[in-house]
């Protein structure tokens, strides 16, 4: 396996040129900012660099190189960091093991450049990771922490997914997922967890994970981490989560909805607007929280937040106006806009719990409304045929399902036995009794949509990409109905 070379000295003067290759995707554009705030030179190069990304790049003043070359590398950067997104036979990967030039994954760049001198609170799990760190760094920054944050997506209430704080705390998005070509191992064993708050661990990633017991072993090297007398706060609602924590041979607490969970929540009532919850602390109450989130999941998530807090030191008054302030995420159940009484809602949801919880969530806030789901089979597993009944589960607590074509990826090319069917998925919907379409193209799911909608109609659109734009486009559609 290839290995960075040691790094120069020279790295430690912001004067020092970084260059990220593939530097569009939402985790490589947010270190190449943090790094520009820090003073560095700053490049990029990605192929087809696409609005918000080539937004945010051009707002951080980072010069990007469209396409993958051997002269990107001229003039010789310092440094190099190497983004997932790209194997070793990119030309422009090719052209640096030709060279001298260190490279580092964008976790090791994070470790190297981020993290001495502070207390990383690493956020892992399948499912509520982005929301919970995103939420954790608020309710620190409320609370007078001054917290730095990494997060996987944009957080509404700092205006981008990162902060530099001058305290303490380091709240981190610990993701499973492979580093790079040459760094397999997942991102979060490079985060130096000085506290790990656990949420859901199921199978996931199918592309790198061979099945569930792959994604535990992982899980576990993470915990294995924790320094001994550090906050471990792990979900007690998911067993593969507990067996991880269980197997660590160390001292952990619990929190969800489980009746043995030390950490729980009653009295939660959603009002419309947000929801509102008391925490208990072995059955004793912590204090009531509101929150403008939806669905029991994002309570589950705010549960974990508040016991890590408090594990942390925080009062009850310190967290709750960082709860009650809280703008979520973007693509997380994102309102995106409202046209002639139909409200359309983006979200993020790739997986058939997420797909299932959030659904749920969004019926918990728009009880009488009709539902529509709109999912896009995107996802490196969704992909296949791995979660095909459990999707046709999940999309079937809707109304109205459409389902848009599987995602071409020629970097994960599958066979038509491996790959998922949307074909089937309608078919099995149907006989449900559920008015199912399969689209063929965005355009063809605008246009059919918008030509049914009714005033009332709540749609929701599910996918881990772009979707080709389809929220906004099916609101403008709706717009000029």
């Amino acid at each position: 396996m290839d290995k960075p070379v040691s790094l120069p000295p020279n790295l430690h003067s912001s004067a020092a040129h970084i260059h990220l290759i593939a530097v569009a995707g939402v985790g490589m554009a947010t270190l190449a900012a943090m790094l520009k705030e820090r003073g560095y030179r700053v490049t990029g190069s990605d192929q087809g660099v696409y609005p918000p990304m080539s937004d945010f790049l051009t707002q951080a003043r980072i010069p990007v190189r469209h396409g993958y070359r051997p002269e990107n590398l001229d003039p010789k950067p310092d440094l190099v960091i190497v983004g997932n997104a790209v194997s070793r036979t990119n030309p422009e990967v090719m052209a640096l093991l030709q060279t001298d030039i260190p490279y580092l994954s964008f976790p090791q760049a994070l470790e190297y450049f981020f993290l001495d001198g502070k207390r990383p609170l690493v956020v892992a799990g399948t499912h509520g990771k982005t929301t919970s760190t995103a939420l954790l760094a608020w309710v620190l920054e409320r609370a007078g922490r001054q917290p730095s944050l990494l997060v996987g997506g944009l957080s509404k209430n700092f205006g981008r997914g990162y902060q530099l704080g001058a305290g303490e705390f380091f709240a981190i998005e610990g993701d499973e997922y492979d580093s790079a070509f040459f760094d397999k191992d997942p991102k979060f064993l490079h985060y130096r967890p000085h506290a790990v708050l656990l949420n859901a661990v199921e199978f996931d990633h199918a592309d790198i994970y061979r099945d569930l017991e792959h994604v535990k072993h992982a899980f576990s090297r993470l915990l294995a981490l924790v320094p001994p007398g550090a906050p471990l706060l792990v979900c007690h609602d998911f067993p593969a989560a507990l067996a991880v924590a269980q197997a660590a041979h160390k001292p952990f607490m619990t929190f969800g909805f489980h009746c043995e969970a030390e950490w729980q929540v009653r009295d939660v009532t959603d009002d419309g607007e947000r929801v509102h919850f008391t925490v208990l602390h072995h059955q004793r109450e912590v204090g009531r929280f509101a929150c403008p989130l939806m669905g029991w999941m994002n309570v589950r998530n705010a549960l974990g937040v508040c016991a890590l807090c408090t594990t942390l030191g925080l009062s009850a008054a310190e967290i709750a106006p960082g709860m009650a302030t809280f703008l979520g995420v973007a693509r997380r159940q994102e309102i995106v806009g409202e046209a002639k009484g139909v409200t359309v809602i983006d979200d993020f949801a790739h997986h058939p719990t997420a797909v299932t919880v959030t659904i749920e969530a969004v019926r918990w806030r728009y009880p009488h409304r009709r539902l529509w789901a709109v999912f896009e089979p995107r996802s490196n597993t969704c992909r296949r045929r791995i979660f095909q009944k459990s999707l046709t589960d999940a999309l079937a607590l809707a109304d109205r399902v459409v389902i848009g074509p599987v995602y071409p990826k020629p970097q994960d090319p599958l066979t038509p036995e491996e790959l998922f069917s949307p074909a089937e998925l309608v078919t099995d919907l149907q006989t449900l009794g559920k008015d199912a379409y399969p689209g063929q193209s965005v355009e063809d799911i605008c246009d059919v949509v918008a030509a049914a909608v009714h005033p009332g109609d709540v749609i929701l659109i599910m996918s881990n990409g772009a979707f080709g734009g389809l929220p906004r486009k099916l609101l403008a559609a709706l717009q000029r109905s």
